[in-house]
């Protein structure tokens, strides 16, 4: 068992947790993931580390509500228990001085890149982070990753806070900026955003990385649910990955790929909603 240390509130339906994992704190390097599981019977979902501290033993994950699993993790509290936390799986973040290095995160995408960003830092990058959400609620780890990163800026889809548009948007800016040209990209986030980013910056050859969260069960390459398509060639993102050149990746696939189990995801839900509904507690 991995006790829960503590947790916060981000936004309405995003939580921070601070976890007890040693070993895997031990080992983690900027890139890498965990994959969980609440119960002897719980789905297993990977999760990227936003932060981990060796000294401590303790790791940080950022969630999001969405499905069964994450809804159930997101009613933990400090105190309470992760019956399975594996890890750290994936390659790490293959780091190069690049001169200007941006990370573009949107929504919890930006638990990708808040570690990249003082590990980019750490190696003598300039580094201007882009974080983004559909309102200002949305935009989380702002104040972190100012503290890491030589500026930050700030979108939101409605205008309610930052920049008025897309993080796409505000990298076209961006890119403008002739007195400091990009010399690479780190983005994380829904597969539309970062296929936007790459469908701009593929033009001007800037290299784009982004870091892809597809569906995953053993996390070791075994059953094959990852698989993704880049260049042509099949790869599986948990041990290939989760970091590809974002110019090679098939987003369509992808895409379809991530909507495979849609069907059975909203079945559980509205299972466990019922059941939650029966025992008088709220879901």
């Amino acid at each position: 068992m991995f006790p829960i240390l503590d947790t916060k509130w981000l936004a309405s339906d995003v939580k921070w947790f601070r976890i007890a994992a040693p070993l895997v704190a031990k080992h983690r390097q900027p890139g890498q993931f965990v994959i969980l599981r609440l119960g002897e019977t719980g789905e297993r979902i990977p999760l990227t580390m936003a932060a981990a501290d060796a000294q401590t033993g303790t790791i940080e994950l950022i969630v999001k509500a969405i499905g069964k699993t994450t809804r159930l993790l997101c009613g933990k509290e400090k105190g309470d228990a992760i019956t399975d936390v594996m890890g750290p799986l994936g390659k790490p973040t293959e780091m190069h001085k690049v001169g200007h290095a941006v990370l573009v995160g949107g929504g919890v995408g930006t638990a990708v890149i808040y570690p990249l960003a003082k590990a980019l830092k750490d190696i003598g990058c300039h580094v201007t982070s882009i974080t983004g959400g559909r309102t200002k609620e949305l935009v989380v780890l702002e104040e972190e990753l100012k503290k890491v990163s030589d500026r930050v800026l700030a979108t939101t889809d409605d205008g309610s806070y930052g920049f008025k548009g897309t993080v796409a948007d505000m990298l076209t800016k961006l890119m403008g900026d002739q007195e400091r040209p990009i010399g690479a990209i780190y983005c994380a986030g829904p597969v539309p955003m970062m296929r936007a980013i790459c469908e701009l910056t593929r033009p001007h050859k800037i290299p784009t990385i982004v870091s892809l969260n597809p569906i995953m069960v053993d996390g070791t390459g075994m059953c094959g649910g990852c698989r993704v398509t880049i260049g042509g060639k099949t790869q599986f993102a948990c041990v290939d990955g989760p970091e590809f050149d974002g110019h090679l990746v098939d987003y369509a696939e992808l895409a379809d790929r991530l909507t495979a189990y849609r069907p059975q995801e909203k079945i559980a839900l509205e299972r466990m909603e019922h059941e939650c509904k029966l025992a008088g507690v709220k879901a």
